[in-house]
């Protein structure tokens, strides 16, 4: 422990030197920029990156790209809050729920708690990181094909329990969505599938045409169509900016739940940011005392829904740097490139890594608390520069929305078929709102989709075809157990709740 803390002070001396803090900022400001724009994302902007820093040193080369990494992950909130469109797909939840508020003349305290939230994960994540990494990397690699596809089962029931009207709903959205992920190159036999003869399909359907085709585009049009007559008053109304005493009291616990759920995930190669924010959001569904808030039951927005997923998101991200340091393990694909960035200045991540160079590891790790507090200065003054942007009268707004979309998706790959589908997919989003189905789940089924299938045909591949392996390692089966009982138990305790009603 003594060791640990004298390692850390040392690290703080180097990240506090000026021309490091002066890397973080620029990581930071970047990293917030990127995360409001959707389409580019951390991953991207560090490969842009890494030819331009080759003569920069280092250790001040990665804190810059570590700032950028978690500085996309307090932006990408922005525009899920105001414009109802996930700059990045672990923002995704954060557009239930911030979006509804923002409409309701909250848009202040949602940006807030999104704020604040990654601040405190961000901060108790790093602490775990300093203390627990090599303790919760050796966890990390009990989790083999068959863990990882029963966690992705039980986050598929989970999150369509919970989104729409009915579970079956939510299952059907989640159908279509992994229907959309199985598009393209098979992962394993590089076969190109489902493509029916068009060629712009081989690569797979992007995350980010999706996601804007179905909550920034479709929003827009179902505006036009269904509320056109409203007051825009019911959209544009302005309330306080900031976070009042009813909102701290139901966003704390929720930051400290989604950290909890958040790092663990992070720490283990379960793909990325998004299982975290779905359980996490279905986590403070689930043990809301505000259950009507809920834009699922037709709510203003429950300010949980936001605190917790955006926690989540940031504990993921910190927690990401677990593996990578000390096993050399990307569990996403910005710390990929973090790993390309190493390689690039002739460094190998892994245990090796603390004990070659312990200046550069620990001083890694001390930006880490410094960007921290960097971003949360940076975040808060602007929560009332961007809640501002709801002022703008709903036809601009919403015209401005569908411009902004369509130059994020065509700037991804300079494709006029890009454009097509996603309006064609905008179209499709209007229909499914019309008749309740719930569009979140599709992004689920399209996200996590494609590691499903990879991790179950290798989890039967190890087991020679036995299906039986989910049930025999110990993970997996309790795993799978939870899976049923949120699925089964409630419509237990419906049919009996219906049966006692039959008997009074």
């Amino acid at each position: 422990m003594m060791d640990t803390l004298g390692f850390l002070l040392h690290g703080f001396e180097v990240a506090l030197q000026p021309v490091n803090l002066m890397w973080a900022f620029i990581g930071c400001l970047l990293g917030t920029a990127i995360g409001v724009l959707p389409g580019i994302g951390p991953a991207l902007t560090v490969a842009m990156l890494l030819p331009v820093t080759a003569k920069v040193e280092p250790t001040s080369a990665l804190i810059m790209f570590c700032g950028v990494y978690y500085g996309a992950m307090f932006g990408g909130s922005t525009t899920s809050i105001l414009m109802n469109t996930p700059g990045e797909s672990a923002s995704m939840m954060t557009t239930l729920e911030g979006n509804r508020m923002a409409k309701n003349g909250r848009a202040g305290p949602a940006l807030a708690t999104a704020a604040i939230g990654s601040f405190v994960a961000g901060t108790i994540a790093t602490v775990l990181l300093t203390l627990f990494a090599p303790l919760v990397a050796d966890f990390g690699l009990k989790f083999g094909p068959a863990e990882f596809f029963s966690l992705m089962v039980l986050a598929f029931v989970t999150v369509s329990a919970v989104l729409g009207a009915s579970m079956l709903r939510g299952m059907t959205s989640l159908a279509v969505g992994l229907a959309i992920g199985l598009v393209g190159m098979d992962n394993i036999s590089g076969v190109a599938r489902y493509t029916l003869g068009v060629p712009e399909f081989v690569d797979g359907i992007e995350f980010v045409l999706v996601a804007v085709g179905l909550f920034a585009v479709s929003e827009s049009l179902y505006t036009v169509l269904y509320q056109s007559g409203e007051g825009d008053s019911s959209v544009n109304r302005m309330g306080s900016t900031w976070m009042s005493a009813e909102d701290w009291k139901r966003s704390w616990p929720a930051w400290l739940r989604g950290t909890a759920i958040g790092f663990p995930f992070g720490s283990v190669p379960a793909g990325g940011a998004e299982i975290p924010t779905f359980l996490s959001y279905t986590t403070e569904r689930k043990l809301t005392r505000h259950p009507k808030d809920f834009s699922t039951e037709g709510g203003p927005g429950a300010i949980e829904g936001v605190a917790g997923p955006e926690a989540a998101n940031n504990a993921t991200a910190t927690g990401a740097m677990v593996p990578l340091l000390t096993l050399g393990i990307p569990t996403s694909a910005t710390a990929a490139i973090l790993i390309a960035a190493f390689q690039n200045y002739n460094l190998q991540p892994g245990p090796m890594l603390f004990l070659d160079n312990a200046p550069l590891v620990w001083g890694l790790i001390a930006s880490l608390y410094i960007g921290n507090v960097m971003l949360l200065i940076l975040n808060l003054p602007l929560v009332g520069v961007w809640a501002r942007l709801l002022s703008v009268p709903k036809p601009q707004l919403y015209a401005g929305i569908l411009v902004f979309a369509t130059i994020g998706v065509f700037s991804m790959r300079q494709s006029w078929f890009d454009l097509l589908l996603m309006y064609v997919i905008g179209v499709a989003g209007v229909i499914m709102r019309r008749f309740d189905f719930p569009v979140a789940p599709v992004i689920i089924g399209m996200i996590l989709g494609p590691m499903s299938e990879k991790q179950l045909r290798n989890a039967l591949a190890i087991a020679q075809g036995d299906w039986l392996v989910f049930f025999k390692q110990p993970i997996a089966a309790t795993i799978m157990g939870l899976t049923f009982l949120v699925l089964f138990v409630p419509i237990f305790l419906r049919r009996r709740g219906v049966r006692l009603s039959e008997d009074d």
